[in-house]
């Protein structure tokens, strides 16, 4: 029971402090994801396992594999075949920033990340948003013409 309560109080006093809570990932890792891109057999796979060793590198204790993660990173955003791709790589830039200690620029390339126009669910929330403003709109005109001309019959 005491190591219960000892558990939850030390989860909500490091829920509090704002500690470092992004995952961490070994020298082990990072060379099994290595080991991946250099085994890979098409470009889709090399793609994928080049964004494996990126989320590694930038999730790494070792602040060169952070550097090394955010340049992969940085050289193949350009690259990328989709608004998804974008968004994932551009968090992942802000991680790397956030470990370096770059706070600035890591809250700069987390708002891009929810621009509108980089997520279809962005696209899809605004479109229904400008549905339901223009339906209301209409409703209300519908209304009022009706309020309008049953007063003017009274």
């Amino acid at each position: 029971m005491e190591a219960k309560i000892g558990k939850l109080v030390e989860s909500v006093g490091s829920f509090f402090s704002g500690g470092d809570t992004i995952p961490w990932c070994t020298r082990d890792i990072i060379a099994g994801c290595e080991r991946e891109v250099a085994e890979a057999a098409n470009e889709e796979q090399k793609s994928d396992s080049i964004m494996r060793l990126s989320w590694a590198l930038v999730h790494s204790k070792n602040q060169e594999d952070v550097n090394r993660g955010i340049g992969m990173l940085e050289a193949s955003l350009g690259q990328s075949n989709s608004p998804l791709q974008t968004r994932e790589k551009l968090y992942l830039l802000a991680v790397g920033h956030y470990r370096n200690g770059d706070y600035p620029r890591s809250r700069q390339l987390v708002d891009r990340c929810l621009e509108p126009k980089l997520t279809h669910v962005g696209y899809t929330m605004y479109d229904g948003l400008i549905g339901i403003g223009i339906a209301t709109t209409a409703v209300g005109l519908l209304v009022g013409g009706i309020a309008a001309i049953a007063a003017r019959k009274k």
